[in-house]
């Protein structure tokens, strides 16, 4: 079991806004459907599926990797395109035909040994509801379910698989505030 960070932040209020929510993740968690990707799945004449990921996702979860933030997936399905995407990425923390998205959640904290509150997750369905509350900076796509809208802190004005995931990694980078520095350092100025 993963040690307890010794000097935990306090539990964060109710009315806390997405700016200081997000200010306090470090551990951002996805759902993969609907998420990472439109919700298609794609099949071939011979029953392969198929998925289709945006390169500007990626390299959101990149950049907040690069200043440590850590990112994992809990997603329902089972899907070999999604580790392989999963390892593209570097994501260390994949975890895939998960029905009890909540169990994989506390077995997710207490690997990482970080807080409920210090988290966020970006879900699009009823699916993630449990997650969403339990985590301190739930975000969704535009596209979510309105109710699963309506339960999170903050919401993408993009898609899912259309840049909503890189739009969350931005906000958090904002919110950090680390944002600048990396748009600098990639200019180059």
């Amino acid at each position: 079991m993963a040690q307890k960070p010794s000097s935990a932040a306090p539990p964060l209020p109710p009315n806390a806004s997405a700016t200081t929510r997000a200010n306090r993740v470090k551990l951002m968690i996805f759902d993969v459907d609907g998420v990472f990707t439109d919700g298609s799945l794609y099949f071939t004449a011979e029953g392969d599926a198929m998925k289709s990921f945006n390169l500007l996702d990626g390299h959101g979860v990149k950049m907040l990797q690069s200043v440590g933030v850590q990112t994992a997936i809990i997603t329902g399905r089972k899907s070999g395109i999604v580790a392989a995407r999963a390892k593209e990425l570097g994501l260390t923390h994949l975890y895939q035909g998960v029905e009890d998205k909540t169990a994989a959640l506390t077995e997710l904290l207490e690997a990482t040994g970080i807080g409920a509150d210090d988290c966020g997750y970006m879900g699009d369905d009823w699916l993630d509801f449990a997650v969403m509350r339990r985590c301190g900076f739930a975000a969704a796509p535009a596209n979510a379910h309105p109710e699963v809208i309506q339960c999170a802190h903050w919401v993408a004005e993009a898609r899912g698989g259309h840049g909503a995931v890189r739009e969350v990694c931005d906000a958090i980078l904002r919110a950090q505030p680390r944002y600048d520095a990396l748009l600098a350092a990639a200019l180059g100025t």
